[in-house]
């Protein structure tokens, strides 16, 4: 099975060089730029949204070391995973299943399927309940405003959800990946604006009130804001909140597949990932440190919905709406894979259907040309109507990204692309390269572990002591 993101132009076309590659794809455009901009609106999610909460868990030491070391992991596995692009013979890797099979090949390439294609799918879920939450946020900020900030101002995160759902059935349609980077580069726009606002808000609290007396070293202070068994949960669903929020090499060899075929891939693909890694980390850390500095033990699980803020409340709303706006984008570059997935698989597997193959070509003026295909319309509905209900089910904000981040950081992140490189680079079995790399590997998978067990608790919490119509921030 090959997922594709393009669609099949048939034969005859692969003749004109200036509107296809090599392989008779459609020619791919893009740049370090637009990559640069993917990765941005891919990484900075989220997931900088609880990093103020996650570092309150750590503490002053265990944080910035948390945040830095999970950085310099991705982007090194990033960098591993980048050269693993092209296959040995020199084609083209369309997905990050097609990189395994050509590196690794036999039951780890439905290994990796299974652990990617879940993981984008909770992504998705992930998005669609901040969404919503930030929507929320939006209508309770202008009640504090009007009320008080001790009024009754709790509002259902169901109908938002729905509205995220009906905006994200009509972008699904967007055929293929190389047809996102205008969304992209306005999505990683939004998340430049809310991070700053956010930092701003952080910094005017602590010019105002000063560095929050209740931070220590170590974060949390078992006794007095936590039990000891509360403590060290929470510390492990922290440490899957911080691989959350660099979660993206799951679709990083989607995101390479839209960049131009000279200079090589890869070497673009470094600077990209080099670029947006870097400006992600300074703003999480940025975030994480002085969202602390300026709550303390008692930092809210999201910063810019939990109302540690609450004036000036039309800054609390832009920040909000910046958040969903980037999410509506970021949701489309974590599920495209899926879809281009699931698309190909159908073709190949029922090549004469033309309900699943045909291509209706619209024309929307100065728009140009959109492809319209029945099977993409309803098949993509129907994923989108069904990640709303689940986003409906299970609206918990922190525990719900700790899990995601938890469940994608070791096998995606880490595993395959070390694999993927040692088999590349024949790294001889047992040689001082190949035990270090797998130690990596295997502390890498502890703490994974570790992380998905918390989540996993506190996500069993908040459904237990959940009240409808009360959104967890």
């Amino acid at each position: 099975m090959e997922g594709s993101f393009n669609v099949s132009m048939g034969s005859g076309a692969i003749d004109d060089s200036s509107k296809f590659d090599d392989d008779g794809r459609p020619k791919r455009t893009g740049t370090v730029l637009t990559t640069s901009a993917h990765i941005i609106t891919a990484v900075i999610g989220s997931g900088v949204l609880s990093l103020a909460w996650a570092t309150a868990q750590l503490g002053w030491i265990a944080g910035p070391v948390a945040l830095i070391a999970f950085s310099a992991i991705t982007w090194f596995a990033s960098i591993l995973l980048a050269d693993c692009y092209r296959a040995p013979d020199g084609s083209r890797s369309y997905t990050y299943m097609d990189a395994v099979r050509a590196h690794l090949g036999g039951r780890k390439v439905q290994l990796c399927g299974l652990a990617q294609y879940s993981n984008l799918f909770g992504v998705t879920i992930g998005y669609a309940i901040t969404t919503s939450i930030s929507m929320v946020a939006i209508k309770r900020s202008n009640c504090f405003h009007r009320k008080g900030h001790d009024a009754d101002c709790h509002e259902s995160n169901n109908p938002f959800i729905i509205i995220f759902g009906v905006i994200q059935i009509l972008l699904s349609q967007i055929p293929n990946f190389h047809k996102l980077s205008f969304l992209s580069i306005i999505a990683a726009a939004m998340s430049f604006a809310y991070s700053f606002i956010g930092l701003g808000l952080s910094i005017a609290k602590i010019a105002k009130d000063g560095v929050s007396a209740n931070t220590s070293l170590t974060g949390t202070i078992v006794g007095k804001d936590v039990s000891s068994r509360g403590k060290m949960w929470n510390t492990f669903s922290a440490l899957g909140d911080v691989a959350f929020a660099y979660a993206f090499s799951l679709v990083l060899i989607e995101i390479q597949d839209t960049l131009k075929s000279h200079p090589p891939e890869n070497k673009s693909m470094k600077k990209a990932t080099f670029t947006g890694i870097s400006v992600s980390t300074i703003f999480y850390s940025l975030c994480g440190l002085l969202g602390y500095a300026a709550f303390g033990n008692k930092a809210p699980g999201n910063f810019l919905t939990g109302f540690g803020f609450y004036e000036p409340f039309w800054l609390i709303d832009f920040a909000n709406v910046c958040i969903v706006i980037h999410l509506i984008g970021a949701y489309q570059v974590f599920c495209q894979p899926i879809f281009g997935f699931v698309e190909g698989w159908s073709r190949q597997k029922w090549p004469e259907s033309k309900f699943i193959t045909k291509e209706y070509m619209i024309n929307l003026s100065h728009l140009g040309l959109f492809k319209f295909n029945f099977y993409r319309l309803v098949w993509r509905t129907l994923y989108v109507v069904f990640t709303t209900i689940l986003a409906m089910l299970f609206p918990f904000f922190n525990d719900f990204v700790g899990l995601i981040g938890a469940a994608s950081f070791w096998p995606l992140t880490v595993y395959f692309p070390i694999q993927m490189y040692i088999a590349q680079a024949k790294i001889p079995k047992y040689s001082f390269t190949w035990i270090w790399l797998n130690i990596l590997s295997f502390v890498c998978l502890i703490i994974s572990l570790l992380a998905a067990a918390g989540s996993v608790r506190g996500l069993i919490k908040s459904i237990q002591e959940f009240e409808p119509f009360q959104s967890r921030s």
